[in-house]
């Protein structure tokens, strides 16, 4: 079984470079953050993520993949929805 502090520093070198923070909640489960390296703000926020079915190697790639997913797709939204100055339907230069 992997240990709660290799599972969040597994998760937290899943994004790198960006900067990600894992952290653990009561009843052992995860909330992780990622931030936007120019600005800092939060353009990511999971939380209430289950750790009883990160037993292996490939679940938490699977969880990795899911929230660079669930990333893309925040910024994308907050892209196109013109709070980035970019024009509806323009993907951002830095994705």
């Amino acid at each position: 079984m992997i240990s709660i502090l290799e599972l969040r520093n597994i998760i937290e070198l899943g994004f790198l470079p960006l900067r990600c923070q894992c952290t653990v909640s009561h009843g052992s489960s995860l909330t992780v953050k990622v931030f936007d390296p120019e600005t800092g703000r939060v353009d990511l926020l999971v939380t209430g993520i289950s750790t009883l079915s990160l037993i292996s190697a490939r679940a938490i790639s699977n969880l990795v993949g899911e929230l660079r997913t669930e990333l893309v797709a925040n910024q994308q939204a907050f892209f196109i929805g013109g709070s980035g100055g970019q024009l509806a339907g323009q993907m951002p230069a830095k994705l």
